[in-house]
C-alpha cells in the first residue's frame, strides 16, 4: 500500500497530502459509487463532517498541470472517516459529462494510487435549536456525515431530492427528512424541490439551514426561505456544488 513518501507532492507538502491506495468500489444508487481511500499511516489532519478532500487526478508538476492548476485536482466530500484514520470513503456522483473527476469515478479499480489534500470547507453543522437540511443527491454527500454527527436528540428537518426512489442516497437516523422526485424534471432551477420547501413544516422559532447542489436551484431555495417565510440570511448555509457548464464550484 502507498506511504506518504511515494508521491512527489507528498514529499514537498508533507502532512497536507497523502498517498493512498483504493481498496473498494461500489455501487451506492444508479448514479452513485462508493470509492475508499486506505492509507498506511493514521490520517492526522483536523477533519469536521462535512469537509472535502481534493484527489490530485493529474500531475501538477507537467506542462498541462502548471498551465491550467485547476485540471488537476477534484473535489470530494467526505462521508466516513472510520475510527483508526486509516481509511475514509468519498460518494460520487456519476452525472452526464466527460469531466476529469467523472473519468477518475467510472474507471476507478481498487489497487489505483491515489492522492489526496487534507480536508477543507466550512460547510458544517453549527449549534441551533433545531437542524433543517436541503438538496439533492450531491447534497446527501455531505448531509449525510454531518447528520451522523449530530446528538441523538436533536431535532432535524429538511427535503432532499432525487431522480427517482432508486436514487435517494441513505441517510443516517431517523429523522423529519421528506423526499421527493424529479422523474425526469430539471435537476437545474428545481421547481420539485422548491414546491416542497415551500411546504416543509417547521417549528416557529429559527434554526440553522444547510442548503447545497444545483446553484440556481440553492439561489431559489434561499430566496424563498428569505422572502417568503421570513429566514435571516444568518441561519442559511449554502454550498452551491455544481453548475451546467461549469468545474470546481465545490
Amino acid at each position: 500500500m502507498p506511504s506518504t513518501t511515494r508521491n512527489p507532492l507528498a514529499r514537498i507538502f508533507g502532512r497536507y497530502a497523502m498517498d493512498a491506495e483504493i481498496t473498494l468500489v461500489e455501487p451506492v444508487t444508479p448514479t452513485m459509487r462508493r470509492i475508499r481511500l486506505a492509507t498506511d499511516e493514521p490520517i492526522a489532519f483536523p477533519y469536521t463532517p462535512g469537509q472535502h478532500i481534493r484527489i490530485q487526478l493529474r500531475d501538477p508538476l507537467s506542462v498541462s498541470g502548471i498551465l491550467r492548476p485547476a485540471e488537476t485536482l477534484r473535489t470530494y466530500t467526505i462521508w466516513e472517516l472510520r475510527p483508526d484514520r486509516r481509511t475514509l470513503d468519498v460518494y460520487v456522483h456519476l452525472y452526464a459529462g466527460d469531466g476529469i473527476g467523472l473519468t477518475w469515478a467510472r474507471e476507478a479499480r481498487v489497487g489505483d494510487a491515489v492522492t489526496f489534500w487534507w480536508p477543507q470547507g466550512d460547510f458544517f453543522t453549527r449549534e441551533a435549536p433545531y437542524q433543517v437540511f436541503i438538496g439533492e443527491e450531491t447534497a446527501c454527500a455531505a448531509f449525510a456525515p454531518m447528520i451522523r454527527a449530530l446528538a441523538p436528540a436533536t431535532e432535524v428537518y429538511g427535503v432532499l431530492e432525487s431522480e427517482s426512489p432508486e436514487h435517494d442516497v441513505p441517510v443516517p437516523g431517523d429523522h423529519a427528512l421528506r423526499r421527493v422526485h424529479r422523474r425526469g424534471a430539471p435537476a437545474v432551477s428545481s421547481q420539485v424541490l422548491l414546491a416542497a420547501v415551500a411546504e416543509l413544516d417547521l417549528p416557529g422559532t429559527t434554526g440553522a439551514v444547510y442548503l447545497a447542489g444545483e446553484a440556481k436551484t440553492c439561489q431559489l431555495v434561499r430566496n424563498l426561505l428569505v422572502r417568503e417565510r421570513g429566514w435571516p440570511r444568518t441561519a442559511i448555509k449554502v454550498k452551491p456544488f455544481w453548475a451546467p457548464g461549469k468545474r470546481g464550484l465545490h
